[in-house]
């Protein structure tokens, strides 16, 4: 009998392990940051393409009404699934101008998840539809 209740505690402390482990994976992968109810569209220059693990980020200086920049980050896909869709690390170069379509962080800061996007030569990523190629400066 003794070991009977030993072995369920076992099971009942190897699940618990289990679904505390399990919790940061899976709210890792939430959207719930971002505000799905909100798309802009922006245009700037690309500052850097950091194609790292878990996500990649695309990071663009996007200039304001005032005449003053601000650099925005845009969360991609894992590189693995980029790769399989025909991005590289160099898809994207620092100095490239781009047209985006983002859903942005619900908490204001310059973030959002990047749903499409279009540079002055016409390529393009994601649902880039509606985007017009910026002008190259």
């Amino acid at each position: 009998m003794k070991l009977d209740i030993a072995a369920k505690t076992a099971c009942a402390g190897t699940a618990l392990a289990a679904a505390l482990l399990l919790t940061p994976a899976m709210a890792h992968h939430s959207s719930a940051m971002f505000d799905d109810e909100v798309e802009l569209t922006l245009s700037g220059v690309v500052t850097r393409f950091d194609y790292l693990n878990p996500h990649a980020w695309l990071y663009v200086n996007v200039q304001n009404d005032d005449g003053t920049h601000t650099e925005w980050g845009f969360e991609l896909g894992a590189p693995p699934r980029l790769r399989r869709s025909g991005i590289s690390p160099n898809f994207w170069q620092a100095g490239d101008a781009v047209t985006v379509k983002t859903n942005p962080l619900k908490d204001g800061r310059p973030a959002g998840s990047l749903g499409g996007a279009i540079n002055a030569a016409g390529k393009t990523f994601g649902n880039a539809s509606g985007l017009a190629p910026p002008a190259a400066d």
